[in-house]
């Protein structure tokens, strides 16, 4: 039973962010269009919830990423600017 709960964790992990964006908004049409029956209601909610904690950790791991790269940029000497100052 652990399995079923699992697998889909790491299916949706090995998604790239726009899959992830692109299931996610499919999920909220299904839910929004309703017609679907209790259970069904609720695997598409968990799976929503599940589909935006990836949006949310790609968006961050590109963030940090970006983050990154600007402060390199920024100081490309790293300490050796500051060394020089004293």
């Amino acid at each position: 039973m652990t399995s079923e709960v699992e697998q889909p964790t790491a299916m949706s992990e090995a998604l790239g962010y726009e899959q992830a964006r692109d299931e996610l908004i499919e999920v909220v049409r299904r839910l929004e269009a309703g017609g679907t029956t209790l259970e069904e209601s609720l695997a598409l909610w968990e799976r929503g919830e599940e589909l935006a904690k990836v949006c949310r950790r790609r968006l961050d791991g590109a963030r940090a990423r970006l983050d990154a790269a600007l402060a390199e940029e920024a100081d490309p000497e790293g300490d050796q600017e500051e060394d020089g100052a004293l």
